[in-house]
């Protein structure tokens, strides 16, 4: 019999640390994941002040050398981040990390300076650790990293945290619009997976059971809780990080982002080139869930109703973007990917199908 020779390589976080005023566990954690006393902390204007210097305090005087960059501010619009981290901002890590010889990395931030810090550590080969101020999507846990190029935003290959600190006390005092966000992003895991499995059946493309049974759990327990998120309370902040955090780990079993991502994200990438700074991702791809999932035949009206709960958007009109830039968004979404197959097929929808998508499920 020939000898069974397929392997994977799975890479996950050594230590997850979730719940209130955990930042005061930062030097065990620090301890116990490496030997290494020399790390750059990664920060922006307003997470430096949140928990940045107060994590550079605490590890320095734990005999730790430390050195801080900080990042451009986002812009900032009502609560929107209208200016996505480049590699311009990578390549400055790289380049801090390099001056000071720092042998491993902290990310304390939201969405943009984590995805920074982990592609910059995939980059140097370094281990890093991430430490969320605030849950707009699952990227404190995911092997992936969104930056923005010319055309608009891009997906790379990085790496995943060797640890995770998420602090509910602080995370919790984020605006609410950012949980909300991060819920919807994790919920429309559901559509993903439909297409994986659709990619499966029709592609043969690979497949892992494990890793979509993950991210669907993730997602159903969010269903579950909608009314506690909506609360606003840390309980529930604590619930959703959770599933972030898990929703993160499906793609790292995954070894790729289908779990996670389908055709739901790619009208959200879309979105991001012809109506940037308008919504959050995970904004974008609650609404495009809705419409994936009614093409799939599944229960759309589910995930309509528990983004209603939580209070994310479900409308262009809530999204702030125009009709005709969501139509456009839907008969130009498979364009993003060719190479991975959704229930979009590979001509896409025409415009008079994707006006009656957008009209049926209420986007529009």
């Amino acid at each position: 019999m020939e000898q069974f020779k397929k392997y994977k390589t799975m890479v996950f976080p050594r230590e997850v640390i979730v719940g209130h005023n955990t930042t005061d566990q930062i030097k065990g954690m620090c301890r116990r994941i490496t030997r290494s006393k020399n790390a750059l902390i990664v920060v922006d204007k307003n997470t430096k002040k949140i928990s940045g210097d107060r994590i550079a305090k605490m590890l320095s005087g734990a005999s730790y050398e430390i050195n801080t960059i900080v990042l451009s501010s986002p812009i900032m619009k009502k609560d929107v981040h209208v200016a996505w981290p480049t590699m311009k901002e990578v390549n400055e890590v790289i380049k801090a990390t390099e001056k000071y010889e720092s042998e491993f990395l902290l990310g304390v931030g939201g969405g943009s300076v984590i995805d920074v810090t982990k592609l910059a550590a995939y980059e140097l080969s370094q281990l890093y650790v991430s430490v969320p101020t605030s849950a707009a999507h699952d990227g404190m846990a995911s092997p992936r990293a969104a930056l923005k190029d010319k055309k608009g935003s891009i997906s790379k290959t990085a790496v995943s945290p060797m640890a995770i600190l998420a602090d509910t006390a602080i995370i919790s005092k984020a605006p609410y619009r950012m949980l909300a966000s991060g819920c919807a992003d994790v919920i429309s895991n559901l559509s993903a997976v439909k297409d994986w499995e659709l990619a499966h059946r029709l592609k043969n493309e690979e497949f892992s059971t494990f890793a979509a049974s993950l991210s669907e759990t993730s997602s159903k327990l969010l269903l579950y809780k909608a009314e506690d998120i909506r609360s606003g309370f840390e309980e529930a902040v604590w619930q959703a990080v959770k599933c972030m955090i898990t929703s993160g780990v499906a793609m790292s079993v995954a070894g790729t982002t289908r779990p996670a991502s389908g055709s739901e994200h790619m009208f959200s990438h879309v979105l991001d080139r012809i109506a940037p700074g308008k919504a959050l991702h995970g904004e974008q791809c609650g609404v495009g869930a809705i419409m994936m999932m009614y093409l799939h035949g599944e229960d759309w009206e589910e995930i309509r109703n528990f983004l209603k709960t939580i209070g994310a958007p479900t409308t262009a009109k809530e999204l702030r973007i125009p009709k005709k830039k969501i139509i456009e968004a839907l008969l130009c979404a498979q364009e993003i990917r060719p190479e991975r197959y959704t229930i979009l097929g590979e001509q896409g929808l025409t415009k008079e199908a994707a006006k009656k998508l957008a009209k049926i499920t209420g986007v529009i």
